[in-house]
């Protein structure tokens, strides 16, 4: 069975993210049901991947600071991705040389979070 493509508007969350966000893809240069295409390169923080609002994580080091001073009692920070580009995209389907972004695919940000697809914005599927 084939996966289906990510595509700009796809719905990702983090796992020490608060808030689900929406996958950028810039430039446009395939569309897929009228929506730009992913790629597994279209992962850099703040540009594709935005805020997930608030983060959780300890190994953040804004996170542990304000934890600290709450005597340890967690206290969630406004999250910055550091994210690395996504793994598990398409094995034979690419944009420009690039592997095309599917669901399943994930990334991993600095912090300890997984940010996965939860919704990949299309019903194509690749590699059928």
């Amino acid at each position: 069975m084939g996966k289906p493509a990510a595509t700009a508007t796809a719905m990702m969350t983090c796992s020490f993210g608060a808030a689900p966000a929406s996958l950028v893809v810039i430039p446009a240069t395939v569309l897929i049901e009228g929506k730009p295409a992913a790629t597994v390169t279209d992962a850099a923080p703040m540009l594709n991947i935005p805020s997930f609002g608030m983060c959780m994580s300890l190994a953040n080091p804004q996170v542990a600071a304000a934890t600290a001073a709450a005597l340890g009692v967690l206290v969630p920070m406004p999250c910055l991705p550091a994210t690395t580009p996504w793994v598990n995209g398409a094995t034979q389907t690419t944009i420009e040389g690039r592997p095309a972004l599917t669901f399943g695919a994930t990334c991993q940000c600095a912090y300890g979070g997984v940010v996965q697809i939860l919704n990949p914005g299309s019903t194509t599927t690749l590699e059928g």
